[in-house]
């Protein structure tokens, strides 16, 4: 007898123990609806499939448990898959940035055209797109080289009802504890032809066209974002008379 409650003690702690070094453990953040307008005056394009809601983020969640992390981006319309991606949506993209370490990037990746304050610089990058993993790695192979080893993509990203969501590796997010790092969300959308410069982001032209949002302009000083975490007054921008970038958009981190 004593030796089989010796055994249940030992099955008692042993779970303890397990509890104990794989917690469960989430960062989120809500994001107020109607604020899928960029700074202010974008629209979405004309064509059906992008529907009322569909660049509206309305919640972001870090999800960790052992040593994967899920990440979870909700936005306010159901998901629809209407160019037949297979992995349940396909007109959004999303860029989660964590700043976690000293230093960083200060640049948005490329085609979004903002930036990040020097002490709110981006360690790490998680790209949210219904592409498959080889065109994402051969984007980002082709447009943010330099970057790669900071750029990360699940193996597999899936949508469901609203939520887009992927499982990366914690080792590759970095060290320390997730509720103390900073986060962005860029909304945008998965563009399957983009420009030369362009990391399948979709441009804001002045005015909106079937597959072309709207109410920027059409240079390149504008940022090409619809929502974000936080502020939207981050997203102010001005243009020289030619064209080119007087003051960019810089975007700041968000902490819980």
């Amino acid at each position: 007898m004593r030796q089989i409650v010796r055994n249940m003690a030992v099955a008692a702690f042993a779970f303890l123990v397990m509890v104990a070094v794989a917690p469960a453990q989430e960062v989120c953040f809500d994001d107020p609806t109607g604020d899928d307008k960029g700074p202010g005056e974008y629209v979405y394009p004309t064509d059906a499939v992008y529907t009322k809601g569909s660049f509206d983020m309305t919640k972001f969640c870090l999800k960790v448990k052992g040593s994967k992390a899920n990440v979870e981006v909700s936005v306010n319309s159901n998901l629809q898959d209407p160019w037949g991606m297979d992995v349940g949506f396909a007109v959004q993209m999303f860029f989660v940035y964590i700043d976690n370490a000293e230093g960083g990037h200060t640049e948005g990746l490329p085609g979004t055209n903002h930036l990040f304050p020097e002490d709110q610089a981006w360690d790490k990058v998680i790209i949210l797109s219904p592409q498959q993993l080889g065109m994402v790695k051969n984007e980002i192979e082709a447009k943010a080289a330099d970057w790669k080893d900071d750029i990360i993509v699940p193996s597999r990203t899936k949508g469901a009802g609203r939520t887009v969501s992927g499982s990366v590796k914690m080792a590759d997010l970095g060290e320390g504890d997730p509720a103390t790092w900073g986060y962005q969300v860029i909304v945008q959308s998965n563009e399957g032809f983009p420009a030369e410069t362009d990391l399948l982001t979709r441009k804001v032209n002045e005015f909106e066209g079937q597959h072309r949002y709207g109410g920027g302009t059409d240079y390149d000083c504008d940022p090409h974002v619809m929502d974000i975490l936080g502020d939207h007054a981050w997203l102010a921008y001005e243009c020289e008379a030619d064209g080119t970038p007087k003051t960019m958009a810089t975007v700041g981190m968000v902490k819980r």
